[in-house]
Order: C-alpha cells, then structure tokens, then sequence
C-alpha cells in the first residue's frame, strides 16, 4: 500500500491518498462490479470502483446498497399505493351501500306510515260497515 499525503495549496487541508498495487480488493467477484438497477436513471446507475483503491470498492457497495435499499421502497410504495387504490374503491362501494340502506330505511318508514293510516282506515270502514249493517237489516236481507 502505498500512501501520500499533500497539501493542494497553502489555505487548503492536506489530502491523503493510499492506493496499492497489488490485485487484492474488497470486490471478489466480477458480478459485484456489473451490478445494473433498473429502477435507476443512467445518470444515477454506482459506477464501478477502482478496485485498487478500497475507498472506492467502499463507495461503489454503499451505493449499490443504497440503489437496492431505493428499490425496496419503490417496491413498498407501489405495494402501498395499489393498497390504498383498492381500500378506496371499497370505500365508494361501502359508501354506495351506505346510501342505499339509507334509502330503504327511509322507503320502509314511509310504507310502515302508510300501511298503518290504511290498517286504520280499513277498521274504521269495517266499523262503518258493522254499524250500516247493524241499523239497517232489512236492506241486508233484500240482497
């Protein structure tokens, strides 16, 4: 390994850089170094390291880390949202539903009103009926 420290200019920090030469990386299998995300614009895809500098391979693996962390979120969010597409259509049905038990309650009461005003009047005819009958027999037995 091979390390040097310099400073860039007199009003700036020095930097330090260390590199090896030898072929040893943190990076062990090629696939590592080609992984593409899909989900990922071009411009945003990790660039392979450097695979001499370690630095580098750590960067490329927090980024492809974070570009598959990027893809599990993505995955929830659609998840979540094809969730919540479908919780709101049942809620329109279950407002539909609603509104239809509303009316049919409101239909019943106004039948329960009108079956007793002609329960009602039926009895009081039938009383008519009864008294007519009762005051006049001889008409009853003439038919």
């Amino acid at each position: 390994m091979i390390t040097s420290t310099r400073r860039v200019s007199p009003d700036k920090s020095e930097v330090r850089i260390a590199f090896s030469l030898d072929n040893t990386s943190d990076v062990q299998d090629e696939e590592e170094l080609s992984q593409t995300f899909p989900d990922l614009e071009q411009r945003l895809q990790p660039v392979p390291p450097c695979v001499s500098l370690r630095e580098s391979v750590q960067v490329y693996k927090e980024h492809c880390r974070m570009a598959r962390e990027f893809h599990q979120v993505k995955h929830e969010i659609a998840v979540l949202e094809d969730r919540k597409r479908k919780m709101l259509a049942e809620l329109v049905e279950d407002e539909k539903v609603a509104m239809e038990i509303a009316r049919l309650e409101e239909e019943f009461r106004h039948l329960t009103e009108e079956n007793r005003t002609l329960v009602t009047v039926h009895n009081e005819r039938a009383q008519q009926l009864k008294r007519l009958c009762l005051t006049n027999p001889s008409r009853q037995d003439s038919s």
